[in-house]
């Protein structure tokens, strides 16, 4: 499933885009997916829960495909 988040700042880390896409209920839930490896940014593992997302990059989590616009 596709959708996006939009952000106004420059950029959202992927713990923080996560849970406002909804897709985890907390941030220490995201940092445990995250850590494990199970989210993707831009099509490649992605295991820092600090990565910084902007307008275009997408993430992905269990086949639930998100962009950051």
């Amino acid at each position: 499933m596709d959708s996006s988040i939009s952000i106004r700042d420059e950029f959202i880390k992927l713990g923080q885009a996560m849970k406002l896409a909804g897709l985890v209920g907390s941030g220490v839930e995201a940092k445990i997916l995250i850590e494990e490896g199970q989210v993707s940014v831009n099509g490649e593992k992605e295991t820092r829960r600090g990565r910084k997302l902007y307008k275009g990059d997408s993430f992905s989590y269990k086949g639930n495909k998100v962009t950051v616009e």
